[in-house]
């Protein structure tokens, strides 16, 4: 299986499993990857944690694979797939961790930042070589990159396809956090176990605020929070004790 899935106490575990190159993108782990992330939906998972085998996350397309022969139609399914992936991570409605080591390249990358948190191993290196191999961005990073580290720096990342080390990923806003080396699983899962610990329609929606915060005018902005106050209010779930605010 080019894409494992297992669900524990509502925490969905997801494998790339292409070790032998690198993870990279083939139709088959794209489909892989939207069934995975559709079954963690259905399953009722309350947290994703997505990560790789083998040496790296995932190393972009993979180039060594042949040229598909196919109409523009059927060049358009293909693409609008992987994009499928970035809906089913911002759509879904609890929150998606990566959980990155070795290269998180091209679509890889694109898979990485589509989630809600990105923790990086120490050694690991994040990029966008599309333009340098005669290629185009297609995960939606087009709009993401630009709201995570300014459009300036976003063009230089497109434009020169500069791979980015952990450590200065960190620093410039792509990623959340860095983890000892060999440790991001460990600490994704860590995150993942204390989000899913937390009041389930709360993380909801505040994932979706900030995603619809996005697009959204500082009115619309305003509105959409009284509307997920009262939804917070009427859920029950504010009930939690009052001494646990401010803890980790």
């Amino acid at each position: 299986m080019v894409v494992e899935y297992e669900c524990r106490d509502g925490v969905a575990l997801i494998h790339l499993n292409r070790s032998e190159r690198l993870n990279a993108v083939v139709p088959a782990l794209t489909d892989g990857l939207v069934v995975a992330l559709t079954r963690a939906g259905e399953d009722g998972a309350g947290v994703v944690v997505l990560a790789g085998r083998g040496r790296a996350f995932c190393a972009g397309h993979d180039l060594k694979e042949p040229e598909p022969v196919e109409t523009v139609l059927e060049t358009r399914a293909r693409l609008e797939r992987i994009q499928d992936v970035t809906r089913l991570i911002r759509r879904f409605p609890g929150v998606v961790v990566a959980a990155v080591h070795g290269y998180a390249l091209g679509a890889g990358c694109e898979f990485a930042l589509a989630c809600d948190l990105v923790v990086a191993d120490e050694g690991a290196q994040f990029g966008f070589p599309e333009v340098s191999v005669g290629l185009s961005v297609t995960g939606g990073i087009s709009r993401l990159l630009p709201h995570l580290v300014g459009l300036a720096k976003a063009k230089e990342l497109l434009l020169l396809g500069e791979r980015v080390p952990a450590a200065e990923a960190l620093a410039i806003g792509l990623i959340s956090r860095v983890a000892p080396a060999g440790e991001h699983e460990k600490v994704a899962l860590d995150l993942a176990t204390r989000v899913n610990a937390r009041p389930k329609v709360a993380v909801s929606l505040a994932k979706r605020v900030l995603d619809l915060g996005l697009d959204a005018t500082l009115e619309e902005a305003l509105a959409t929070e009284v509307d997920h106050a009262l939804l917070t209010s009427l859920s029950g779930e504010g009930d939690a004790p009052r001494e646990e605010f401010g803890r980790d």
